[in-house]
């Protein structure tokens, strides 16, 4: 998730200091939009949202990061704004998250064009800002350009592709976002293995055990263990394409987004998912979905690697997909729990043969 644009230079308040009167007047224009409707809202200009970090979910997130950082023994910490899209810019060692996750409304506002909404549930939106530090830490210390990071992970400088095809059978890397992101380009190789083994209690050394990609955790764990408690040579704190300074409307944005770059993109998991699960719950209190095949994978695995269609690799790759799908599009369960199981074998044993089967089409990124 790595882009280069020319940037202006904005800096976030720190969070101890006291509210201002600029920040009473950007939650007073907030309380006035969330209450148009969806027609209304699109002809706002971003820089007239009146946006911030501070006072959100998102400033909860991004303290756990820093805090999962300092129990790693890792000095640096990303400096986090607001922008139109998840990104790290390449030598900016900081993070652009998307500005709906500063506000339900404009989360609502973007399903609604897209289906989905990225980072919209807590355990994914730490998935993806662990994603987007490895880049920040790779342009804070400038890893690329170590000798043994490109032996590796490979050159970083090859194009960055706009669109790559998956390999499920390759244990060459690490499984984190989904889609096997990993395989898209060294740099999100890097960021993905990064991750894996940023999360707590991952158990990275036990699930990796017998994959190639496990000495690239070791060698991220060396790397840190070398570096994680010096400064980062590359301190540049500027906010890239920062929200507070976009005149485009959403309307633009989401005219831009859905003709281009960002599509609504479905894969076949998500069909068979949407088959079980709702994406809008009669009831806010429904059991998250992620969390639902969490607790049955193992009896899961177990039953279908037994019947002798599937292999055990397979099934776990299946199964971290399906996770990773109900994540993003946060999904909920909906009728009885005691079908849940015998529906998601069904699911999962589909999956796996279409993956036997035939080769995956090429994600876009």
């Amino acid at each position: 998730m790595r882009r280069v644009r020319t940037p202006p230079i904005i800096f976030l308040v720190p969070k101890s200091s006291l509210r201002r009167p600029a920040d009473r007047a950007a939650s007073a224009r907030a309380r006035a939009w969330e209450r148009l409707d969806d027609e209304q809202l699109l002809s706002l200009r971003f820089c007239d949202l009146g946006l911030s970090i501070t006072g959100t979910v998102l400033e909860e997130a991004i303290e756990r990061l820093y805090a999962e950082l300092a129990r790693r023994h890792i000095r640096f910490r990303p400096h986090c704004w607001l922008a139109e899209e998840w990104f790290s810019p390449d030598g900016v060692p900081g993070i652009a998250i998307p500005f709906y996750l500063a506000h339900p409304r404009l989360a609502r506002l973007e399903r609604r064009f897209t289906g989905e909404v990225e980072g919209g549930n807590r355990q994914f939106l730490m998935r993806i800002l662990r994603h987007e530090t490895g880049h920040a830490i790779d342009s804070a210390y400038r890893l690329r350009r170590r000798r043994r990071w490109r032996e590796v992970f490979g050159p970083a400088s090859l194009p960055y592709p706009h669109s790559y095809r998956p390999r499920p059978g390759s244990r060459r890397y690490v499984q984190h976002l989904g889609d096997w992101y990993a395989q898209a380009h060294p740099t999100e190789d890097f960021a993905e293995t990064f991750a894996v083994w940023l999360q707590p209690r991952s158990g990275w050394r036990v699930d990796y055990a017998d994959w190639p990609a496990l000495r690239k955790l070791e060698f991220i764990d060396g790397l840190i263990a070398e570096i994680g408690a010096t400064a980062p040579p590359v301190v540049d704190r500027r906010h890239v394409e920062d929200l507070a300074e976009n005149p485009r409307t959403l309307r633009a944005h989401y005219a831009y987004k859905r003709a281009s770059l960002k599509a609504p993109r479905r894969l076949a998991a998500d069909d068979l998912l949407l088959k079980i699960f709702t994406a809008t719950p009669a009831r806010r209190t429904a059991p998250n979905a992620a969390h639902a095949i969490r607790d049955l994978a193992n009896p899961l695995r177990r039953q279908l690697v037994r019947s002798g269609a599937f292999g055990d690799y397979l099934v776990r790759q299946v199964l971290r997909l399906v996770i990773a799908r109900c994540e993003t599009l946060d999904l909920r369960v909906h009728g009885p729990r005691r079908e849940l199981r015998t529906q998601l074998a069904w699911l999962i044993a589909r999956l796996a043969e279409s993956y036997e089967e035939r080769q995956l089409p090429r994600v876009a990124l």
